[in-house]
């Protein structure tokens, strides 16, 4: 077909460049392996900040709750306001520092804000309106929180006329890890916590619903004294890393990461490849290039790691330095390459597979880092075959 004859869209066709393409009966099966592994009376507490670690929150958090998601989690007021403007229902809490002069969003649009010190709790106090707040305690992890130690101050949250608490958290360090000493450490943490709601039911506060345990808290540690698990990374298929875990669930990543072919052509032997002329062809080679660059959150840091592509099913590599909105590839052996051709930067072309935590890896960084920074030029294609419940 020639550009003559081809329909014009109205817009540029999402998969005519660089796409995501986000499959969420994966997603269900993966919400539904983590709850079913929960200890009784927990929840699944959805996070989804970070557009939901790249896959689309709107999107991923309302086909959660056609499951039966009721609790989700993100970064920023601003977050749970695209939510709630996308039709979310359920709990939706703030994990990070709301400023006060946006309190009034918080009450407007039923948000739960995470309490992280006793100034805060007065400030937000302070603006009259009723907010509905977790109390954070540190443990150890020292971001965030009120010190474990300094039982006033978290008492002192309770106290607000103006704020009803509706659950108190932590969060652990090390849990990712299962070196004893991390065990240890995370151990601790759990029993600091667990003493102090002891301390503070004894006292006759109603503390609401408890959660320390986000995903590697899940896969490295038993704690039954919860009411929700904060899943993040594990609800989109990857982990973390490639570190071992002690349990083991058969998680199916949510995400595939596609780019188009834009040309291919024929180099000499001693010819260079992208900026720096760090790759030189040793051998005539047929060199593609693709449709996706750093912009897109493919990191130029994995320039000449031994970084590539699937192509036809086969792996072809990565050539030279990344560029902002381009890359190349060698696509000598695939005889058949040619521009319109579609290449699998994540995810599985026939019998071949890039994994994300691969992808991560040889960018020198953690999946989360990856799939939240994928560029929000890049369309996100769903796919959904089976019938979700409503």
């Amino acid at each position: 077909m020639t550009y003559d004859t081809m329909q014009t869209p109205d817009f540029p066709t999402e998969t005519g460049r660089a796409w995501i393409e986000i499959d969420l009966d994966a997603l269900a099966h993966n919400a539904d392996l983590l709850r079913a592994q929960m200890p009784r009376e927990c929840e699944l507490m959805a996070v989804v900040k970070a557009d939901a670690y790249g896959h689309g929150a709107v999107q991923v958090a309302k086909h959660l709750e056609k499951i039966g998601v009721r609790s989700f989690a993100v970064a920023t007021v601003g977050e749970g306001v695209e939510l709630r403007q996308g039709g979310l229902g359920g709990e939706i809490l703030v994990l990070n520092y709301t400023h006060p002069m946006n309190a009034s969003f918080l009450s407007e649009y039923n948000l739960m804000q995470l309490i992280i010190d006793g100034d805060y709790a007065q400030e937000l106090n302070d603006i009259g309106t009723k907010l509905n707040v977790h109390i954070s305690i540190d443990t150890g992890m020292h971001r965030e929180g009120i010190d474990v130690n300094k039982i006033d101050e978290i008492e002192s949250v309770f106290k607000q006329k103006n704020l009803t608490v509706k659950g108190v958290a932590t969060h652990f360090a090390t849990s990712d890890s299962i070196s004893q000493s991390d065990i240890d450490f995370t151990i601790k943490q759990l029993e600091k916590f667990h003493g102090t709601v002891d301390y503070l039911v004894a006292k006759g506060y109603d503390v609401g619903k408890l959660h320390s345990q986000a995903t590697y808290g899940m896969l490295n540690h038993v704690d039954d004294y919860c009411n929700f698990i904060r899943a993040g990374i594990a609800l989109y298929g990857v982990l973390s890393h490639d570190e071992e875990t002690i349990m083991k669930l058969p998680v199916i990543p949510v995400l595939k990461l596609k780019a188009m072919i834009a040309q291919v052509r024929w180099i000499g032997a001693g010819e260079s490849v992208s900026y720096g002329r760090t790759f030189i062809a040793d051998k005539p080679l047929k060199l593609a290039t693709v449709c996706i660059g750093y912009a897109d959150g493919v990191p130029r840091s994995m320039s000449g790691n031994g970084g590539s592509c699937l192509l036809h099913g086969k792996r072809v590599p990565i050539l030279g330095r990344i560029c902002m909105d381009l890359l190349m590839i060698d696509v000598t052996e695939v005889e058949s390459a040619t521009a319109g051709d579609i290449v699998t930067l994540i995810g599985v072309d026939g019998s071949e597979q890039i994994r994300c935590e691969d992808f991560a890896s040889l960018s020198g960084t953690i999946t989360n880092e990856v799939l939240s920074r994928l560029g929000s030029r890049l369309p996100r294609v769903y796919i959904e075959r089976r019938q979700s419940p409503i």
